[in-house]
């Protein structure tokens, strides 16, 4: 069967996409409609909807029908376009990264208030360019918390890491892209273990003012509830946190508490429902000052907390 329609006009291959669509019960199937009609046409929004009449080639239509297709068959819209948007930025995509959600930009929300707070605390002016801040982000993926951090914080010492050398080589590229070639320090590393001592990796041991991740942290007993988008297209090993989901932080909470400096900063992502597993990890005697951040659903997104001074 032919599914390119007769009629190649803007206004008929976008009726005809979200139709198929939701069909298929894609959610979103209006967005992704349109999405992938500017990502075969190469146009904007605003172009798509002032020209609804406009004749696109034959080979445009049957391009468009075959991302449609793909699409209807699960694979995700981002998968497709090689792209998402996080924070105003655009960022390469690929199946060896997560796919970066709006709710992860909390995380930079929070990390740049309490920088800013502790900026106050210590007597000084909360203008903050990053200097004299060194963070990490564990666990980079795509590189999009690392990378919209290093340019909220253009004078910071930034350092990036996955235990994938994939999601790696992808996150480099974007820094490339996005005009930081030189600027973040990629490793390939399990949460903060490049940074331990004795240096197994070549790389000094480190003090961070800040830490910040966005880890694993989907229940491996969920995954057959997951959305084919999510289940059969994304990293496994940046979905799921163990059989609770919750698991990995257990780990990398020591480990932070081991690599911030005294008054730094932790900043995570949770899971749903993960909180009341996690909130614990993070009592003393190494945390002070532990607060969470709701998204926009109530949901408790972001836990963040202070590594604790000794005592003068």
């Amino acid at each position: 069967m032919n599914l390119v329609s007769t009629d190649r006009s803007i206004r008929a291959l976008l009726k005809q996409g979200l139709e198929q669509l939701r069909a298929a019960n894609v959610p979103s199937f209006t967005l992704a409609a349109e999405l992938l009609l500017l990502h075969v046409t190469g146009r904007d929004r605003t172009w798509l909807y002032s020209h609804p009449e406009e004749i696109l080639p034959e080979a445009t239509a049957e391009a468009y029908f075959a991302l449609i297709a793909h699409r209807s068959s699960g694979v995700p819209a981002q998968h497709l376009t090689g792209k998402q948007e996080f924070w105003g930025i655009e960022f390469e995509v690929t199946p060896d990264v997560l796919i970066p959600r709006p709710e992860t930009e909390h995380l930079i929300e929070v990390a740049l208030d309490r920088l800013a707070v502790r900026e106050i605390r210590a007597g000084r002016l909360p203008r903050l360019n990053g200097e004299n801040v060194t963070f990490v982000d564990i666990g980079t993926g795509s590189g999009c918390i690392a990378i919209t951090l290093a340019k909220e914080l253009p004078a910071a010492t930034v350092y990036a890491t996955d235990i994938s050398r994939a999601a790696l080589d992808v996150a480099r590229r974007n820094a490339t892209r996005l005009g930081m070639p030189d600027r973040i320090q990629f490793l390939e590393s399990n949460l903060c273990e490049a940074f331990d001592e004795p240096p197994a990796t070549g790389h000094e041991s480190l003090s961070f003012d800040l830490i910040i991740s966005n880890p694993p942290y989907v229940s491996l007993r969920e995954s057959d509830s997951l959305p084919i988008e999510v289940r059969e297209h994304e990293p496994h090993a940046a979905l799921f946190g163990g059989e609770e989901g919750y698991e990995l932080y257990g780990a990398l909470i020591p480990q932070a508490a081991e690599h911030l400096k005294p008054g730094g900063l932790l900043v995570l992502e949770l899971g749903y429902n993960s909180l009341p597993a996690v909130e614990p990890l993070l009592d003393r005697p190494h945390w002070v000052n532990v607060g969470v951040t709701k998204d926009l659903s109530g949901i408790p997104r972001v836990i963040s907390a202070e590594r604790l001074s000794p005592p003068h």
